[in-house]
Formats: C-alpha cells, structure tokens, sequence
C-alpha cells in the first residue's frame, strides 16, 4: 500500500478542510438572513469541507477521508482551546477593543461541542455512503453518490448541530424552519459545484496514479489510522 507521503495533493487537501472547519468554528454565530430565515453564514463555505471530503473519498478512500477527518477534529479542538486561553490573558489598558473579541472568541461550550459532534458524524457519514455507493454502483454516476452523500452528511450535521445547540433557543417551527433551510442551502452547493467537483476528480485520479474502490474497508469510525 502507498503511504500517504506519495501523494502530492494530500496534504493541501488536508490543510484545506482544516482550514475551512477552523473559520467556521469561529463564525459560526453569525446569522445571515437566507430568504428571510436565519441561518448560519458558514451556510456559504462550510460545504466546501462536505466536497474535501468527497475528493478524498473518491480518490484516495474512505481510510485516508477518516484520518483527514480525525486530524481536523484534533485542531478545531486545538484552535478552540486556545481562542479560549487568549481571552485569560488581561488586555492592555489602551486596547479599546476587547469587548468585541470577547464577544467573538466566547462560545459557549455547549455550541463548541454541538459543532465538533456534528462535524465528525456529517463528515463521517458523507464519507461511508460515498465509499459505499461507489462500490455498489461499480464506480459509475459519481453525481449521485456526490449528492446523496452530501444529503446525508450535511443531513446529520445540520440536525445535530441546531437539534444540541438550539433546541431550547429557537421557538420550535422556526428551528425546523433553519434546519431545513440550511440543509438546502449546503446540498445546493454542492449541486452547483458538481462540474468543479468532476474536474477536480478527474485530474486527481490521473496525476495521483489512484482510484480507491473500499472493498474490505474497516469502516469503524474511531479508527485514526
């Protein structure tokens, strides 16, 4: 088997999904209005870690996807622990400012762990149902099993997110409202990308010499390697 080193694209696509996860982890609060309904502005690039995790899935397998997913729950836990450590740190006398970071930087505990449980279940069920499809449908149709993965993933993330970190903030109908406004709006993200999503897939798969089928996969989530 290949080591991970091998692969020239592993990496960025690595530092990318971190990348995208850290900066929702912290603007994640911000509500935009999307058809008069609330819903997070992370609603705008969040997804991209949903197509990250596609790539990975379909080109280097779902082993690689998990252990890309693992390192992301290892520094979104890192970065939120140290965005809460800053804030112990007295301000200087002149820095007019603090009030402001506080506001940013202070999520409760509650939205932080709602977040990262909704991230690694979305992440990880997006990756099993791609991986699997792919199998069962012997590699043809990548649009469906993009899309229905994404349905899923985006599915269980959303739901768990709003269902552990709103469900006693919002009135009920307005929560479902959101739920199923920001499930859509991620779904059509990924929808919209597709024909990215193909070219990126294409040139992968022939530059990394690798086209992972998971037949004999272990697919137990909490295996890091």
């Amino acid at each position: 088997m290949r080591t991970n080193a091998e692969f020239r694209f592993l990496n960025l696509l690595t530092a990318l999904n971190v990348t995208f996860l850290l900066v929702s982890d912290f603007t994640g609060a911000r509500i935009v209005a999307l058809h008069g309904v609330g819903v997070s502005v992370t609603v705008l690039y969040f997804p991209l870690t949903y197509l990250i995790g596609d790539l990975l899935t379909e080109v280097y397998g779902y082993a690689r996807s998990r252990r890309v997913i693992w390192v992301s729950v290892g520094c979104s836990l890192l970065g939120s622990a140290l965005a809460a450590g800053q804030l112990a740190v007295p301000p200087a006398a002149f820095f007019g400012a603090d009030a402001a970071y506080r506001s940013v930087f202070s999520v409760s505990p509650r939205t932080a762990v709602a977040g990262l449980v909704a991230f690694f279940a979305g992440d990880i069920c997006n990756s099993y149902v791609l991986a699997k499809m792919k199998v069962w449908d012997q590699g043809r149709r990548l649009w469906a099993r993009f899309i229905a993965s994404t349905v899923a993933g985006e599915g269980v993330n959303t739901l768990l997110f709003y269902g552990l970190a709103l469900s006693d903030v919002l009135p009920r109908r307005l929560l479902c409202l959101s739920i199923v406004t920001g499930w859509s709006a991620k779904v059509a993200v990924e929808v919209l990308l597709l024909p990215l999503s193909y070219a990126i897939v294409r040139y992968l798969k022939r530059v990394e010499g690798i086209d992972h089928y998971d037949r004999g996969t272990d697919f137990n989530p909490l295996r890091i390697r």
